[in-house]
C-alpha cells in the first residue's frame, strides 16, 4: 500500500462512508439532510455508524481518520453542510437522493436516463432542494443527483448540474410526467434528457451533435 497517494485514498473513504452514513440514517428514521436542515441531534446514530465502517472498513477508516482527526470533526462538517447543501459540499463530487421504492440492483441500468438541469451555483441549493424533497418523497424519479462545489475536471463550465432519473426511457409517458413535475417545481425552460447507453458509450453534447433522446 506504499503506492497508494493518502489523499486520494481518504477522498474515496470519505465518498464510501457517506454512502454508508445515508442508508444506515434513513433504515432509522429522518434522512441526513432532514436530521442536518431540522437541527436534529444525530451525533450518537452517527458515531455508531462510524464504528461500523471502522470494522467493516478499517484502511478507509483509518484514511478519514488521518485527514480529520476525529469522527466528531467530520459529524461538525455534516453540520456545516457537507454532503448536504451542493455549494458548501467539497469533499465529493455529487450528492445523491433516491426515492424511498427505487431498489438499484433490481433495475436495468442500461434502459435508464435522466433529466439534466443546468442552474447557476447561487440558484444551485435551492434547485436542488425541490428536486431532493419530491425524489424522496416518490413523486419524482427513481433517484436524482447534484454536482457539488468540489472542483470537478470532468466539469465543462460553472454550473451546477442535477440528473433526475427514471427507470426506463422507453417510457415515455412516465419519462414526461417526471417533465411535467418538473415544470411544477419551477423548471420550465427546455431541458434534456440523455439515455444512459449514450452516457456510457461517452458520447456527449457538442457543436451540431445531439445526444439528448427527449427534449420539453
Amino acid at each position: 500500500m506504499d503506492d497508494v497517494d493518502p489523499g486520494a485514498l481518504a477522498d474515496t473513504a470519505y465518498g464510501v462512508f457517506e454512502i454508508l452514513l445515508n442508508r444506515k440514517l434513513s433504515a432509522r428514521g429522518p434522512y441526513l439532510y432532514e436530521r442536518v436542515e431540522q437541527n436534529i441531534d444525530f451525533r450518537n446514530d452517527f458515531l455508531e455508524v462510524f464504528r461500523e465502517f471502522e470494522a467493516e472498513y478499517p484502511l478507509l477508516a483509518h484514511a478519514l481518520l488521518e485527514r480529520f482527526g476525529s469522527p466528531d470533526a467530520i459529524y461538525d462538517l455534516l453540520l456545516e453542510g457537507e454532503g448536504v447543501t451542493p455549494t458548501k459540499t467539497t469533499l465529493i463530487y455529487w450528492i445523491v437522493q433516491d426515492a424511498p421504492h427505487f431498489r438499484g440492483g433490481e433495475t436495468d441500468v442500461e434502459l435508464g436516463g435522466k433529466w439534466l438541469i443546468f442552474v447557476n451555483p447561487d440558484e444551485a441549493d435551492e434547485a436542488w432542494r425541490r428536486v431532493r424533497d419530491e425524489t424522496a418523497a416518490g413523486r419524482l424519479g427513481i433517484s436524482a443527483r447534484v454536482s457539488t462545489g468540489k472542483p470537478n475536471p470532468d466539469a465543462r463550465d460553472d454550473r451546477i448540474v442535477i440528473y433526475v432519473h427514471t427507470q426506463d426511457w422507453r417510457d415515455e409517458a412516465e419519462v414526461m410526467r417526471v417533465r411535467e413535475r418538473l415544470r411544477e417545481l419551477g423548471f420550465t425552460e427546455r431541458i434534456g434528457y440523455k439515455r444512459n447507453i449514450e452516457t456510457y458509450q461517452g458520447e456527449y453534447s457538442e457543436k451540431g451533435k445531439r445526444v439528448t433522446f427527449y427534449s420539453a
